[in-house]
């Protein structure tokens, strides 16, 4: 069983690093080491998630003051309680997807849009949601000024409940844990359709791959994670 390091980081952020001066070469170099050191090297053999994240510009998608950590081996805060998450389990939820391109996504926890800006290199459009206003707003500029509004629809709702307007999907990916799997999101699937999410307890959960076939699921455990709790009418409760 494999152990994804936590998509939450501790505290402590925020500081620049001694001497850090941010260059367009240095974002790529790092970029390279990242998919090269952290992705590649840890068992990541999609090559089309592979180069999706080597072009990605992740430091798009961190606070400024965190910009030097960007493509660090780490989540990092984006406000309101939220993070991006650690590149390798963006790689490695993205990829359980099985995407060839053609694919319409649907993502829960829009966050920073990273995930989103990932996934739109590999399918052919993607709807992504966020409940927390802020972040909605923030997400939805950010991948505006990127040239992703073409092919990345940002919706701003209780993701808990998946998106119905345009179900069916290829693809779901839930960036927030789940007490239990929400079985709207096994109805928004397409027959063969994937559902990747983490599903346990609030303090740490299972990565589960769900597989719609003849229209009943059929789950694969992917490893061990710890995300942020998913809210809404199906999620965990906030009171």
């Amino acid at each position: 069983m494999r152990f994804f390091p936590s998509s939450v980081k501790p505290n402590g952020h925020g500081r620049r690093q001694p001497g850090f001066r941010f260059s367009s070469e240095w974002a790529e170099e790092h970029r390279k080491a990242m998919v090269e050191d952290q992705l590649r090297r840890r068992g990541v053999r999609d090559e089309r998630v592979l180069e999706a994240m080597s072009l990605v510009p992740r430091h798009e998608f961190v606070p400024a003051a965190l910009i030097a950590e960007a493509y660090e081996d780490n989540a990092l805060p984006i406000g309101q309680g939220q993070t991006i998450s650690q590149p390798y389990m963006v790689a490695a939820m993205t990829g359980a997807l099985e995407l060839k391109g053609t694919e319409r996504v649907l993502e829960v926890g829009t966050g920073s849009g990273y995930q989103a800006a990932v996934l739109a290199r590999l399918a052919a459009h993607v709807f992504t949601m966020e409940s927390e206003p802020q972040l909605f707003r923030s997400a939805q500029e950010r991948l505006t000024r990127l040239g992703l509004a073409n092919t990345i629809t940002v919706l701003f709702g209780d993701g808990s409940l998946g998106y119905p307007p345009a179900a069916p999907f290829d693809g779901i990916i839930v960036a927030a844990a789940a007490p239990k799997v929400p079985s709207c999101y096994l109805e928004q699937l397409v027959e063969g359709g994937r559902l990747v999410i983490p599903v346990g307890s609030r303090e740490t959960q299972e990565l589960q791959r769900i597989r719609k076939v003849r229209g009943m699921a059929q789950s694969q455990v992917l490893g061990y994670c710890r995300f942020v709790p998913l809210t809404g009418t199906q999620g965990w409760r906030t009171d």
